[in-house]
Formats: C-alpha cells, structure tokens, sequence
C-alpha cells in the first residue's frame, strides 16, 4: 500500500501540534496566577482603567507582536484563499506557542491580566478554529483579527500596529 507523502507528512503535523498544543492549553489554564482561562471569560467585555488603557509589560508587547506580524504576514493569502490548511495549522501553533510565552512570562497586575485573559481566550479559540479543517480555518483567523485588533484598544502598546484589512 503506497501512502501520499503529502497526506503523511500533513497528518504528522497535526497529530505533533494536536499533542503539543494539549499542554500549550494546559499551560494557559494554569496561569501563575492561579485561575483559569474558561469559556465564561468571552462571556465578559473588555473594558479600560478609568478610561485609560492597561498597562502592559515586555513580554506581553513581544507575543502580540510576534503573533500580529505573523498573521499580517497571512492576511493577503487568508483573503485570496490561498493559505493551506498546513499553513493555518502552523500559525496557529504560533498563536499557541506565543500565548503559552504569555502566560509564562507576563506579569501584570490581577484587573490587568484579568482583561489580558479575556483577549487571550479569544487568541485561543481563533487558534483551535485555524488547526481545524475546512471553513473553522478561515473564521479562527478572523476571531485572531478581532482579538489583535482589540488589543490595542484596551492595553497600552505604543509599537502594536492593529492589522489593516
């Protein structure tokens, strides 16, 4: 039995990131703060700190940042639909990978962080949908563009440039 080395090598991908990202999300739940990323955090709304924008620390700039290029650099192939689904598949481990430096990393004070986890939970679910097959792909990445865009909306961030699209 032969097997297309394309369908193998694609399978292989997203059965390591389908693996890695389990403890990517288990990291994300177990916030060093101690609470959890659940679904009733999009239930809330963002908000500011007495009308100002939350302060943000330098690793949280760098993994918005990183994760911001990164889809921008997507975004013409994401609206022409030429992105592959390993192509989306890697940018959301990216997200993963940069949300996992996040929790690990960043240390806000507990009003700030509990609105950083409110962006976080939608990064993720736009990052589960992208790992997805099929049209789930397309919307992760518009739920990665709210969230992105939102960003700096609420958090203080003089060099994140929201995505033009």
């Amino acid at each position: 039995m032969r097997v297309n080395s394309k369908v193998l090598g694609l399978s292989l991908v997203l059965g390591a990131a389908s693996w890695a990202l389990t403890g990517v999300s288990f990291a994300a739940t177990a916030h060093e703060h101690g609470h959890e990323h659940g679904h009733a955090e999009t239930d809330q709304a963002l908000s500011l700190q007495d009308g100002q924008r939350w302060a943000t620390d330098a690793p949280l700039r760098k993994a918005m940042g990183t994760i911001n290029t990164a889809l921008g650099q997507s975004l013409a192939a994401i609206h022409e639909d030429r992105l592959s689904e390993a192509q989306y598949v890697q940018l959301a481990e990216l997200v993963r990978g940069q949300v996992a430096y996040m929790v690990e990393h960043c240390k806000l004070p507990s009003e700030a962080d509990a609105q950083l986890h409110l962006i976080i939970a939608r990064l993720l679910a736009g990052a589960d949908g992208m790992a997805a097959t099929g049209p789930a792909q397309r919307q992760g990445a518009i739920t990665l563009v709210g969230a992105l865009n939102d960003y700096p909306r609420f958090f203080a961030d003089p060099e994140f440039t929201p995505l033009k699209h």
